[in-house]
């Protein structure tokens, strides 16, 4: 597990919404800062250019200082150096496993461990908050819900848009059911889990009705909870 503040969106925020939204100044909100350094990585995404200009559409709005890290332009002080200096790190969604590729061959994972030690916040939606847990369920392959091993900064599995997309529910518990992912956490579109120094502290949910849910298995089945979430206003 990782030292640290992580905070995974199972949907919603900015990239969803395409305005500032309660999710999107509760991941602000944990550093405890006037005005935040916030860092977007777009890894993910099949046109990081379209989510680039979103982010800092949204963002120059609101008072914090934007920035970026690209991967196919390593910043002159270095990847680790400028990860430290933000105080939150915001990744993108789209595909899990082409940023895990990204990330493991240019070292952004040891980076993002080292950043969150030093108390950057970690925050994500969707294969930006799957990332950062042990394994969890993924669409990387095209027509197909699969497993994933992940970074394991948060010892369980995960699954987002737990309620936004048809088929997810099942097939995370049928996976954790079968023994093919640990027991873990989902979280609804709209929902974000606090984790610090790996221990899940709060859910909180930006629309009414929504929820983050604690999924285990349970003999040959599992156990669904859902784990009371915090309506921001």
């Amino acid at each position: 597990m990782a030292r640290g503040t992580i905070i995974a969106l199972g949907g919603g925020g900015f990239t969803m919404r395409g305005t500032f939204s309660p999710l999107d100044r509760y991941v602000l909100g944990a550093t405890r800062r006037a005005r935040p350094r916030v860092c977007f990585i777009a890894s993910a995404g099949g046109d990081p250019g379209k989510h680039l200009r979103r982010f800092y559409r949204v963002f120059r709005a609101v008072d914090c200082e934007p920035a970026h890290l690209d991967v196919f332009a390593v910043p002159e002080q270095g990847v680790a150096a400028f990860l430290a200096a933000q105080d939150v790190v915001y990744v993108g969604g789209g595909n899990t496993r082409n940023l895990l590729l990204l990330w493991r061959g240019w070292g952004v994972h040891r980076a993002l461990r080292e950043a969150a030690a030093g108390g950057t916040v970690l925050a994500g939606i969707s294969a930006g908050a799957l990332c950062w847990f042990r394994e969890g369920i993924t669409d990387s392959w095209p027509g197909r819900l699969a497993p994933l091993a992940c970074l394991g900064f948060i010892d369980a599995s995960f699954s987002p848009h737990y309620d936004g997309e048809p088929g997810r529910r099942p097939a995370f518990q049928g996976l954790i059911a079968r023994g093919r992912l640990r027991s873990g956490f989902a979280a609804d579109d709209g929902v974000a889990l606090r984790f610090d120094d790996g221990v899940f502290r709060e859910a909180v949910a930006e629309d009414a009705g929504k929820s983050a849910y604690r999924v285990v298995r349970a003999g040959r089945g599992v156990r669904e909870r859902a784990l009371p979430t915090r309506l921001l206003v």
